[in-house]
């Protein structure tokens, strides 16, 4: 198994993409030049009284904009996404502070000095977030697959149950999307992989709160207490259990290559053996009808939010194509 990128390559060539997801009615990222350094500084002393802070440019997602803050030997992460994604952003926020509270790091946000989780600026949303300490995961070993399994199955298990203001229902793709149309196998493909899902009948698998895109380096592990984190709160999204962990599973190669991944996860109980062996086909072929259709938007709209040209969109779109098609 090859990598590229630090990804996994899959059958056919086919690497799964990091995705913020493009969810309906929200601008799916498109931020631009949010704010320049000053005007960050600026906000960063007025909201949350860190004056003389030094900032340097992260920027690790495809739909937002990050920093790292550091002062007097504490480091944060400013975090900014796009005005029309607010409401999303602060539920997201809010399922981090959950599953700070009981333990699970989780990048919680820290609140301004009026209590806001975000504040406004420029074109976008401001938040301020909690450092999680450790180094990320790259899943390629089987104790580091054994702790994303486990610590992705907890936090299904802490937040069972709980509710948050307006959640997203699963799932978000639009078979109307104008975007579907810019390759000839696009529509088609996308649609077959809705039906596929369809058929599996996502409505009676198990539900709760999701993290939409575990990717390995989500998962940060602290080496000085044995913890491990799960970081990039976005959005505050209700669907099927099964649909993070398809996801984890393709970052880490796929199924033949997740075993001890899926039997971490499966051994907390949150979802039977019985529900992943019948839904895990299905799921995972929704989630490469996911990145098809997010790459595609990106496409459309050229947004190249987070990359360094167009190429990556292509690539994004591409590796779901051969994904999809893997004989093709």
């Amino acid at each position: 198994m090859e990598c590229r990128d630090g990804l996994p390559e899959l059958a056919g060539g086919a690497s799964p993409s990091a995705i913020n997801l493009m969810l309906p009615g929200t601008s799916a990222g498109i931020l631009g030049p949010v704010l320049a350094p000053q005007e960050l500084l600026t906000c960063l002393t007025r909201y949350w009284g860190l004056t003389n802070a030094r900032v340097t440019t992260h920027d690790g997602g495809m739909a937002s904009r990050t920093w790292f803050v550091d002062l007097d030997g504490h480091r944060w992460v400013a975090k900014a996404v796009a005005s029309a994604d607010g409401s999303q952003f602060t539920a997201g926020l809010g399922i981090a502070t959950r599953l700070e509270q009981i333990g699970i790091p989780a990048g919680a946000p820290v609140p301004a000095a009026d209590g806001r989780l975000t504040v406004e600026m420029g074109n976008g949303r401001l938040a301020l977030l909690t450092w999680v300490p450790g180094q990320p995961l790259a899943g390629q070993t089987t104790a580091e697959q054994e702790m994303i399994g486990r610590t992705l199955a907890a936090v299904h298990e802490a937040l069972a149950g709980v509710r948050v203001a307006e959640p997203r229902r699963f799932h978000w793709v639009d078979l109307e999307a104008g975007h579907l149309e810019i390759r000839p196998w696009l529509l088609p493909a996308v649609t077959s992989a809705l039906e596929e899902l369809a058929a599996a009948v996502p409505d009676e698998m198990t539900w709760g709160l999701l993290h939409t895109d575990p990717a390995p380096e989500a998962f940060r592990l602290d080496p000085s207490t044995g913890r491990c984190g799960v970081i990039d709160w976005s959005y505050a999204i209700e669907g099927p259990l099964l649909y993070d962990l398809a996801s984890a599973v393709i970052y880490v190669g796929g199924p033949d290559h997740a075993e001890a991944l899926v039997s971490a996860y499966l051994d907390a109980g949150v979802i039977d053996a019985e529900e992943a062996a019948r839904g895990m086909a299905p799921m995972l072929r929704f989630r490469w009808a996911v990145q098809a259709d997010y790459f595609a938007w990106r496409i459309a709209q050229n947004d190249l939010t987070g990359i360094s040209g167009p190429h990556e969109n292509e690539k994004g779109l591409e590796d779901a194509r051969r994904a999809l098609f893997p004989r093709a």
